[in-house]
Parts: structure tokens; C-alpha cells; sequence
């Protein structure tokens, strides 16, 4: 009962908070806009022009991996990899954060890797794309300060102003619905304790020396360069969709930046695919460039619903495609 309570937890919690914020986020908001915008403004080239950096990055990343698997002493399949990374992203779309279970999982289903050791180098990945987050995102905000303290001081107190969210009821509503859903499943995860004090001692040996891999990399240059292209390429799939819209074609890299160094930090909220978070950053933040509200909900919804369906799609194919190359090949 507890297992299931906790595996229900895991899955809904995510669900409500998405919920919660994009309930809020477009209440009011006229859906009529969103057709007309897609069927008669969009350049739907460019969406799939932004499928491409996706692609990339995830190969990126899954060669990446390969570097931190090495001093800890394992090589897996470079297709293994990469695939496994593609299962993680749709994963996550699924229930966030089991892609890097499912990810884990690959490697030790086909390639014999402890799954606590793959996961401690996963957990040392996650620190260098979270320094990387917060760093991107603090030099955006020094350059482009002035920008931003004249949009919140212009629409602050102004009706539909920033201002005015915290005014609003449904905010604290919505925000006491996502306190109580997060305090609930913890109090359900943390009753589940493992029971086996030497199976915890094990798996936490293999975690730590996992994750003090990272500084075991024979070949850290060329760790640095991957990440440098990983988060190009993640910049690159959001600025490019601002070449589908008339409304967003003529704003320009800083623009991007600025959006996208947000986004990075807003995404840590375990949402599907960042839903909700992803959506009140980019809708607020085009707000700051002159984007129309409905226009900006309108951009947040047909870029954010594209990509995810085509996420969904390049981590089923990889999926496959990890069960006929490993039958193959056994």
C-alpha cells in the first residue's frame, strides 16, 4: 500500500503543480488566439528547425556521459548511450526525474553497469548543468538589469501588472495547493524506508565513488567542450522557435538569452517537461519585449506543446531501436 501510495505521489504531484500553474497562467485566456496564430502566422519550418538542436544535444550528452562512466571503469555501448538518453527525456515527460532511473537502467539492462554508480555520475552532471544554470542566469540579469527594472517597474502596479499576481487569490490558492501536495508526498516517500542497512551501505559506496568521478575525467577539456555545445544547442531550441512568429522574428539574441537563462532555473520545478513554469517565464518575459499576452500564451503553448510531442516521439523510436541493436548484437 505504501509503495503504491508512493509511486501515485511521484507521478501526481508533478501533474498538479503543472496543473495548478497553467490553470493560473491561462484562465482567462481566449484559445481562438492560439489556432489562428498557428494556422495562420506560424512558420512551421522553423519548429522543426528547432527539432535539430535537440537531436544534437542529447547525442552530445550521451557521448558526455562516456567520460565520467570511464574512470569509475566502465565503457558502454556509445549507442547505448546516446539512446538511453533520448528514454530519459520522454521519461521525464512521463514522471519527471525517472529519466535519470530510466537512463541508469539501460546501461545496467545492457551493458552490466551498477545502476548506483551510473546514477553518482549522473548526480555530478547535474551540479555542473546547475552551476551553469544559475551562472548563465546571473550574468543575464547584471546585463540586462536596467531592461528588467524598467518592465517590473512599469507594469508593477498597473492593471494585469507583476505586481498585481500577488494580489491576486487564486496566486495564494494555487500556491497553498502546490505546498500541500509537495508536504503530502514527502511525508509518503520518507515512510518508505529501506530495511537492508547493508544493501544501503553498498549502493551508497557505489553513488560516492560515481559521483567523485567527475573529477577522475582523463579528458576534461574535451568534458568542458560538450557541455559548452549541450547548452548552445539548448539555447539554440528555444531561440530559433522566435523565428516562427512575426511577433517574436525581430527579437533578437539577447532577447533569447535573457528568456532562456530563466527558463534554465524555472525548470528545476519537477513538472512534465517543465510545463507551467516553462509557460509563466516565457509568457511574462516576452511581456518585457513588447509581445502581446496573448500572443506570448500563444507562443508558450504551440512551441512547448511541438517539442514535447517530438520528445515523446524521439524517445520511443530510441526505445526500439535499444531493443533490436542489443538483440543483434546478442
Amino acid at each position: 500500500m505504501k509503495d503504491a501510495l508512493k509511486k501515485t505521489a511521484r507521478w501526481l504531484v508533478p501533474l498538479i503543480i503543472a496543473a495548478a500553474i497553467l490553470i493560473y497562467m491561462y484562465h482567462d485566456f481566449d484559445f481562438r488566439t492560439v489556432w489562428q496564430i498557428l494556422t495562420e502566422e506560424t512558420n512551421v519550418w522553423w519548429l522543426f528547425v528547432s527539432l535539430i538542436p535537440i537531436l544534437v544535444s542529447h547525442i552530445l550528452r550521451g557521448v558526455r556521459w562516456l567520460l565520467t562512466l570511464e574512470p569509475i571503469g566502465y565503457r558502454p555501448r556509445t549507442i547505448n548511450s546516446i539512446l538511453s538518453i533520448y528514454v530519459a527525456y520522454a521519461s521525464n515527460i512521463v514522471i519527471p526525474r525517472v529519466g535519470e532511473i530510466s537512463r541508469c537502467g539501460v546501461l545496467a539492462k545492457y551493458d552490466g553497469i551498477p545502476f548506483s554508480k551510473s546514477l553518482g555520475t549522473l548526480v555530478a552532471e547535474r551540479i555542473v548543468d546547475f552551476i551553469i544554470a544559475f551562472s548563465f542566469c546571473s550574468i543575464m540579469l547584471i546585463f540586462q538589469f536596467d531592461k528588467l527594472y524598467a518592465f517590473f517597474d512599469k507594469t508593477g502596479t498597473g492593471e494585469g501588472g507583476v505586481v498585481q499576481i500577488f494580489k491576486n487569490p487564486w496566486f495564494y490558492v494555487v500556491l497553498a495547493l502546490i505546498a500541500g501536495v509537495i508536504i503530502l508526498s514527502w511525508r509518503l516517500i520518507h515512510r518508505s524506508k529501506n530495511k537492508t542497512a547493508g544493501s544501503v551501505a553498498r549502493t551508497l559506496d557505489n553513488f560516492v565513488e560515481g559521483f567523485v568521478s567527475l573529477k577522475n575525467v582523463k579528458r576534461l577539456w574535451l568534458f568542458v567542450l560538450y557541455t559548452v555545445l549541450i547548452w548552445l544547442c539548448y539555447y539554440l531550441e528555444f531561440h530559433l522557435c522566435f523565428y516562427c512568429f512575426p511577433f517574436t522574428e525581430t527579437l533578437g539574441p539577447a532577447a533569447g538569452a535573457v528568456i532562456f537563462a530563466a527558463i534554465s532555473v524555472a525548470i528545476i520545478i519537477p513538472t512534465p517537461n517543465g510545463a507551467g513554469p516553462w509557460h509563466f517565464v516565457v509568457i511574462t518575459l516576452l511581456g518585457m519585449y513588447g509581445v502581446l499576452e496573448a500572443q506570448a500564451g500563444s507562443f508558450a503553448l504551440i512551441v512547448h506543446t511541438f517539442q514535447t510531442v517530438f520528445v515523446l516521439l524521439f524517445g520511443l523510436t530510441a526505445w526500439i531501436l535499444l531493443q533490436i541493436i542489443n538483440r543483434k548484437t546478442s
